[in-house]
């Protein structure tokens, strides 16, 4: 990942903009899918098989109704998991890119920072091949 790169995914990371935007992540939606189900099953079987005897006395139109509510509650927290993921990833892509480019600044303490100069840089048209030493200056100054 280039510098510019760099601070376009941390300024995107920072705003919580759409984490597609940021360059290098992709995800197979096979292997998300996957690890999701299994999770998902580590908590519902066990949750099935404790409540077995209620729910064979159970009318058959409540257990479709339970159908219908945990194939939405699967499918609705799915969403949430992914882009979960998404931004744990994107969070360790950048701070992996960040040990290249400022291992003196630690991200947790100049993360927000950083964004905030490079927004600043952008407004002030900064030209790209300059960008990364205004915001090491800045820092330093700070």
């Amino acid at each position: 990942m280039r510098f510019r790169e760099l601070m376009e995914a941390n300024r995107i990371y920072m705003d919580n903009l759409d984490i597609k935007m940021i360059p290098g992540i992709r995800f197979c939606r096979l292997r998300l899918y996957l690890v999701y189900f299994i999770l998902w099953n580590l908590i519902v079987l066990p949750l099935a098989l404790l409540f077995h005897k209620f729910l064979v006395r159970l009318d058959c139109h409540i257990s479709i109704i339970l159908a219908i509510f945990f194939t939405l509650l699967f499918f609705g927290t799915y969403k949430i998991f992914e882009e979960r993921m998404k931004k744990e990833a994107a969070k360790r892509l950048i701070v992996e890119g960040w040990q290249n480019y400022l291992p003196h600044f630690p991200y947790d303490k100049y993360g927000e920072q950083v964004a905030q100069i490079y927004k600043e840089a952008l407004d002030k048209d900064v030209p790209k091949h300059k960008i990364e030493q205004y915001i090491i200056d800045r820092l330093v100054q700070s």
